[in-house]
């Protein structure tokens, strides 16, 4: 993690807002019809949302510059005992010269912290479920879990880093008050599980993927370990945990090989509803380093993993 002097604040003047707004057009590029206006911002900010900046410190400027902000509003979901206020985290975003420096994981617990103090247990937020990098920071490092699929959330966004591909999306749900939670975002160092953990403990690839003579992987083929079509099955015939495959960096698949990326968007639409409807859930991501580098989902079936 960097060691650059950033700090956070929680914004509420205007002109706070205006630089939200400019920064969401270098994270974003392309599309000006996308970007949530100042205004929008400051009236969600004044009636319970929440933003918070990330600043870097600028020589002759006591305010610094404005690196990287996540920003959510109020919401309600369903319950059997009727609606409940939860925290809809509507957009993250850092600078493209200062990602990889810790900024989205300081930025969600912050969140964190301001969502606590409203008195709201839940927090919920979309992303494309085949960028690893979102992933890692979502599951692994956050704590927040997943059983919700939604196919082409968004219709068609021209942005830089969505057009090209249908916008399917994971909606994962962070429990606020949950040990889960609570241990990733404690300043003690936790030691993650990685894939030989998994391995040992019995669970399989479903999809191990494949990798082309350029470099590129390729999905492989799907080897579910029950009959998909059987939905009534005791809770003790499914495997316990399942490890689901995806790209290391699907945008540089998009950027080279559209037909690639539409492939594994398909690809992802093949599995995900599926073990979601049988019990499964997101529970935990694993990125492999050493080259060819490898990512994957882990899967836990049945609430009581959570």
């Amino acid at each position: 993690m960097s060691h650059k002097p950033y700090s956070l604040r929680i914004l509420s003047e205007a002109e706070d807002f205006f630089a939200v707004e400019e920064l969401q057009r270098i994270v974003w590029p392309g599309n000006e019809t996308e970007v949530i206006p100042a205004h929008l911002l400051i009236s969600a900010v004044k009636h319970g949302g929440i933003c918070i900046g990330a600043y870097m410190t600028v020589e002759d400027d006591d305010k610094g510059k404005l690196v990287g902000f996540v920003f959510g509003l109020p919401a309600f979901y369903h319950t059997p005992d009727g609606p409940r206020l939860m925290h809809y985290s509507h957009m993250l975003g850092v600078h493209p010269d200062h990602r990889s420096e810790g900024l989205g994981f300081l930025l969600k617990r912050a969140q964190w912290q301001m969502v606590r103090k409203q008195g709201i247990d839940r927090i919920t937020w979309t992303y494309d479920p085949l960028l690893s990098r979102n992933a890692h920071l979502n599951i692994a490092k956050l704590g927040a879990v997943c059983n919700t699929y939604h196919i082409d959330y968004y219709g068609i966004l021209r942005d830089g880093l969505n057009a090209g591909t249908p916008t399917d999306r994971f909606e994962v749900d962070w429990w606020v008050h949950s040990q889960r939670v609570n241990r990733r975002l404690s300043r003690q160092v936790r030691q993650p599980l990685d894939l030989a953990h998994y391995l040992a403990a019995g669970a399989e690839i479903i999809n191990p993927s494949g990798l082309r003579p350029d470099g590129l992987t390729y999905p492989g083929e799907i080897r579910f370990p029950f009959e998909i079509s059987e939905l009534s099955r005791p809770p003790e015939e499914y495997p316990g945990i399942l490890l689901v495959e995806i790209p290391s960096d699907f945008s540089q698949i998009k950027q080279l090989d559209l037909d690639l990326a539409m492939e594994w968007r398909m690809h992802c639409r093949q599995i995900f509803p599926l073990l979601f409807q049988h019990g499964y859930f997101v529970t935990d991501f694993i990125y492999l380093k050493e080259f060819p580098s490898r990512s994957m989902y882990v899967l836990s079936h049945g609430e009581h993993t959570l």
